[in-house]
């Protein structure tokens, strides 16, 4: 039995479910607990976690696909910056399809536009290095678990000399997302702690927030021994009336993280207060480059202008991403916004809780 089997476990994965089912009894009324990652989105529905746990026990997704927290404003400059002359866009492929306020990269590469999906952003040095007479502009998008190959690239183009590469950033950061979260309208009583990104930040970047609203947490990996385990330990804290973190994910995360990860991702990049998609503008919450290294930062070299930024008034995204409803609430979801073509963010990545939902559980809601 390899790894991956052990924890994949159906006897594990059963003991672990009839464990809750036992606990269920000691819960007074009913536990909301948040997976913070597209990754656990994904997990949880193709396993059918949900299936297996107490009626007692609820989760709901949060805000975990850096794609699908974007907002409109990001892709409408990105579109904007297509558009000048002899400029390329270098981008992942989940952003081609997220919509803006009126087009989408996808729409713009069909009109000619020199957009190109890669799958590391060290791609960027070798088109920049066989295009020296175009402008390569790569969007930055994600989480702290991306955001330090970012960094080592930015450093890697100022000691080549590079000038014709740029970055349009939208990273952002978890733990301040989450105490966003604890102050809004959302009721939580344990945090699903993401893992990769975890694997960055460490455990104890977590600290202060559930040392502040005493809010059960536990970081888990992304198989269902992994996911139940957590989801256990969750429950146990809460009928306790406890909160700490616990790591259910020791093999790949520590209290510390990466710290030479850490360090080159400060060196680089300093927190500014971001918009996330749906939500708003939550302080010191994403990464904007160094001062030192503002001559990398398209939204400073280029003027572009960007057309006034327009919502989908049907579309409910913020509402999903914040955990406040389920995608079969939206009145779009399954019709006019598919995987095909979406109307949301969140139905356009693979970490997206709507493209979960529609790939694993819509022929349950369709019942």
């Amino acid at each position: 039995m390899n790894l991956t089997s052990n924890y994949r476990s159906r006897d594990l994965v059963q003991r672990t479910a009839e464990r809750l089912h036992k606990l269920a009894s000691k819960i007074d009324g009913r536990l909301t607990f948040m997976e913070v990652c597209g990754t656990h989105t994904m997990a949880i529905a193709q396993f059918g976690i949900k299936e297996l746990l107490p009626k007692t026990i609820r989760l709901v997704s949060g805000p975990g696909c850096p794609v699908c927290v974007t907002p409109n404003e990001y892709i409408d400059h990105a579109i904007g910056l297509a558009g000048l002359q002899n400029s390329i866009i270098v981008t992942f492929g989940d952003m081609m399809r997220v919509p803006g306020s009126s087009s989408s990269l996808e729409r713009e590469r069909s009109k000619g536009r020199d957009i190109r999906v890669v799958y590391s952003p060290l791609d960027i040095l070798d088109i920049a290095t066989k295009n020296p007479s175009k402008e390569v502009i790569f969007l930055s998008v994600g989480f702290e678990t991306t955001t330090p190959t970012v960094a080592a690239i930015i450093k890697q183009v100022v000691k080549e000399g590079l000038d014709n590469i740029s970055f349009l950033t939208a990273n952002k950061l978890v733990p301040p997302a989450l105490e966003a979260l604890l102050n809004g309208k959302t009721k939580l009583d344990g945090f699903l702690l993401p893992g990769h990104v975890s694997t960055i930040i460490g455990g104890k970047a977590y600290l202060p927030i559930i040392n502040k609203y005493k809010i059960p947490s536990s970081i888990a990996g992304f198989e269902p021994v992994d996911i139940m385990g957590a989801i256990l330990e969750l429950t146990k804290q809460a009928i306790s009336g406890e909160a700490y973190l616990s790591i259910e994910y020791s093999r790949a995360v520590t209290m510390d993280g990466n710290t030479k990860a850490q360090r080159i991702m400060e060196e680089v990049f300093e927190p500014i207060d971001a918009k996330w998609r749906g939500i708003g503008t939550i302080e010191k919450s994403g990464l904007k480059i160094r001062d030192e290294y503002t001559n990398l930062d398209a939204a400073l070299k280029f003027s572009v202008q960007v057309e006034e930024t327009k919502e989908d008034k049907g579309c409910i995204c913020g509402e999903i991403l914040q955990g406040l409803k389920d995608p079969p609430e939206c009145p779009l979801f399954g019709k006019r916004c598919t995987p095909k073509d979406p109307v949301g963010a969140c139905m356009v990545s693979q970490e997206g809780t709507c493209a979960a939902w529609y790939k694993y559980r819509r022929v349950e809601h369709d019942r």
